[in-house]
């Protein structure tokens, strides 16, 4: 968190939280929604100044019930997320988060039934973009076997898990899972669209 950041929060305690404002799309595009989007349920404009965008991407946390959020200086504005709390691309060597980290030490990677697929490391949820997940089947191989389409496709309809799928990324082998995006967010006590009746209480 920035220290102007933290400065402001120091001086101005009491500033309610804001909802419904800011949302992060499954491209990894932060998005301003105002009354009218969020009344019709649009999913707002793409921020696209940069000094603003490294701004958000700075200073995105997470509080205790699971609820992500950006510190606009003292006030708090919760994100509303149409995946997961990250977006990952893919680089020459591996991932790259939305927010410009590269992701590491990763555990685990889903497949769900629509084709999204999501990776985790310890304190990370990442969907991939979807313009950069056929770049991903390339790192996946089923029995020892290269990924193709139907590869894939045949892995997702079996039900016995009989065929093994791992992936290779960032210089690591996990094995590739089954499991929807709001599965995992539940795991990880992941609130998608917080709210002031969440459970929470304006500081």
């Amino acid at each position: 968190m920035d220290e102007i950041v933290k400065a402001a929060i120091a001086k101005w305690p009491n500033v309610p939280h804001c909802y419904g404002w800011l949302a992060l799309d499954a491209r990894g595009q932060w998005r301003m929604r105002d009354e009218r989007c969020q009344a019709l349920k649009l999913p707002g404009d793409i921020i696209r100044h940069p000094a603003l965008i490294d701004f958000i991407n700075r200073n995105y946390q997470c509080d205790d019930q699971g609820c992500w959020y950006f510190q606009n200086g003292p006030q708090r504005v919760y994100v509303e997320l149409e995946a997961t709390p990250f977006i990952a691309h893919t680089t020459p060597t591996g991932l790259r988060l939305h927010t410009g980290q590269v992701m590491q030490s990763i555990i685990g990677a889903y497949f769900d039934e629509s084709g999204h697929l999501v990776f985790a490391s310890e304190n990370t949820l990442a969907q991939v973009d979807d313009r950069d997940v056929a770049e991903c089947l390339n790192w996946i191989r089923i029995d020892g076997h290269e990924c193709i389409d139907d590869d894939l496709l045949l892995w997702l309809e079996q039900t016995t898990l009989s065929v093994k799928a791992h992936i290779f990324v960032s210089n690591v082998e996990v094995i590739v899972q089954k499991e929807n995006v709001g599965s995992l967010m539940k795991k990880r006590g992941y609130t998608p669209h917080p709210s002031n009746t969440n459970a929470h209480k304006d500081i």
